[in-house]
């Protein structure tokens, strides 16, 4: 794997990919008496919340038992009212929330935070979780057991947490080391395609064998960027290059089944007219088509800047779905005000979608074979 000569030859393989259109399938489902149209939708969605504890009186309580939800996320820090703690402010407190979510869903929940370690760190040791450290710090090390070591802590910490799905790790490449929120802040193993496969992969492992989903991201690519989607419209079409599509593609060489995330970033030469996130031609065209992915597409959170500022719900739903997403990340925790209706609200938009042929029930039932079919394979057979 690390033999210039056999990195080549992946190179070689990704233009080619590059060049021809693969056919993907997928399946059709097998459920005798499948779920509601409200049902598969509620699945499409993972919702963040306040409150580091639950009762059957909130709404996300009720948004898991009666809408359905997918998942939810989890933050240390809420972000519209500048405060914390938000969701986590010890191991025992979240160890008891995570196991009354799950209780209160008919069928796993994903419970899901960003612990990619470093700067992005939910778990913090002031909470007293165990101390991490970030991505660049263990690729400039470059020690395989060194990264194998806090993978395995990490792994650890979030099997014990009740946490089942991990948003990380980061395979972005650090093609713009002050890129202000990949490069400049540590999220990034290395500047070579190569080298963040190796680490990513000890990571996607070490989630794995604890049933832990990990989600790489962001697709196709945040490394080069000069600007953070967070707060608005991020163009790469001058930056992006082709080598931030081979962690991915090496992952998918490697038997890699979780999930993919995908970036809110602009790239011309990819598509003229959206974002990634938001575009068919990249995320069906390149990811499902041409890279080969069949697994679940996960949204970036679609409360950021580079997508609220520029195109209304109702928009963006319809062309993250059309463009390939399977679950849509609602965090309510951008710095706009907080929405404890948003998962109500967003199940009436793709419904409103669907009731007018503007997405189509298959659509909507073949994220829900994935997502049900991701959920089967690690929470009822276990991992593989």
């Amino acid at each position: 794997m690390r033999q210039k000569n056999y990195f080549d030859f992946l190179c070689l393989i990704l233009i080619l990919i590059l060049s021809f259109t693969l056919q993907s399938c997928g399946n059709s489902s097998s459920e005798e008496n499948p779920p509601s149209l409200e049902e598969q939708i509620g699945q499409m969605l993972i919702i963040g919340f306040r409150g580091t504890q639950i009762s059957e009186n909130d709404i996300i309580y009720k948004d898991i038992q009666d809408r359905n939800i997918g998942g939810v996320v989890l933050y240390e820090y809420d972000v519209p009212s500048g405060t914390r703690p938000r969701n986590i402010s010890s191991p025992e407190q979240l160890r008891e929330m995570t196991s009354l979510l799950q209780q209160a869903s008919p069928v796993p929940l994903f419970i899901a935070l960003d612990q990619e370690g470093g700067r992005v760190n939910r778990l913090k040791e002031s909470y007293g979780f165990p101390p991490t450290v970030s991505a660049q710090y263990l690729g400039d090390l470059n020690d395989l057991d060194t990264t194998r070591f806090w993978a395995d802590q990490s792994a650890a910490t979030l099997w014990d947490m009740g946490i089942n799905v991990n948003f990380a790790p980061v395979v972005d490449v650090n093609v713009n080391p002050e890129c202000p929120v990949i490069g400049k802040i540590e999220r990034s193993f290395s500047s070579s395609p190569e080298q963040v496969f190796i680490h990513s992969e000890i990571f996607t492992k070490a989630y794995k064998n604890k049933n832990i989903i990990s989600a790489i991201k962001h697709f196709p690519g945040h490394g080069s960027s000069t600007e953070d989607s967070h707060n608005g419209f991020t163009d790469i079409t001058k930056t992006w290059k082709t080598e931030e599509l081979f962690p991915y593609l090496l992952h998918f060489m490697n038997d890699f089944n979780g999930m993919v995330m995908t970036a809110h970033t602009f790239n011309e030469n990819l598509d003229p007219d959206y974002p990634a996130t938001l575009s068919q031609s990249t995320l069906t065209g390149i990811l499902r088509k041409r890279l080969g992915w069949e697994g679940v597409i996960v949204s970036d959170d679609m409360m950021m800047a580079a997508i609220t500022d520029h195109y209304g719900m109702e928009t963006a739903i319809e062309k993250a779905i059309l463009a390939g997403v399977d679950m849509l990340i609602f965090s309510n925790n951008s710095p706009a005000a907080y929405n404890p209706q948003i998962a109500e609200e967003v199940i009436a938009v793709i419904k409103k979608l669907v009731d007018e042929n503007r997405i189509s029930k298959e659509r909507i039932a073949l994220s829900y074979e994935r997502i049900s079919a991701l959920k089967n394979l690690y929470y009822y057979t276990g991992a593989p």
